[in-house]
């Protein structure tokens, strides 16, 4: 599956803003302003003024409304949420070449909040994925103390854990512990 750049990125964005959330046993990442700022900084997300208070809850209730989508029964509940999110964000498509990057669609309207902004082009990415016939590649890690958000990019949509490294490999050990555990009992 070939996805661009920016939708790339939008996926990544929407994935670890969802992952924020105080669900799955994490606590509540985006709990301030300053934390608001250094989320738009760590994903470099343009054309940010200043935040405040109201742009804090703005971005909870957009990350609330992704989690909406990837729980979404259906691939016509999920267009509709997704649809929803972006004419409220006022999506205006245009085209860019900022930062190095080649030409790429923008959806948010200049001088947008950075939560009209964040359901724009993250909704936009959404969408993308639903129209490729791909939503089951919106996922939550299996691992049953997880529950994160991540886009299965896998060749064969294969992939169960955020991280292999971490809830995966915890979960495979475990398994191969209870195994040895269950086969010396039988000795």
């Amino acid at each position: 599956m070939l996805i661009p750049h920016d939708t790339r990125t939008a996926l990544d964005t929407v994935v670890d803003l969802m992952n924020t959330a105080p669900e799955g046993g994490h606590g509540e990442e985006l709990g301030d302003v300053p934390s608001l700022y250094a989320f738009v900084e760590s994903h470099q997300i343009s054309d940010v003024g200043e935040l405040d208070e109201r742009d804090l809850r703005a971005v909870r209730e957009v990350r609330g409304r992704f989690t909406d989508v990837f729980g979404a029964p259906d691939a016509r509940t999920a267009a509709g949420l997704i649809n929803q999110l972006v004419a409220a964000a006022g999506t205006t498509p245009q085209l860019t070449d900022h930062d190095g990057y080649d030409w790429h669609v923008h959806y948010f309207a200049p001088g947008a909040s950075v939560a009209d902004h964040l359901a724009a082009d993250c909704g936009m990415a959404l969408a993308f994925i639903l129209v490729a016939g791909e939503r089951e590649r919106l996922r939550r890690c299996e691992a049953p103390d997880c529950g994160r958000a991540f886009v299965d990019l896998s060749r064969n949509r294969s992939r169960r854990y955020c991280d292999s490294r971490t809830c995966g490999n915890r979960l495979h050990v475990a398994a191969y512990r209870a195994r040895r555990k269950e086969a010396a009992a039988a000795r």
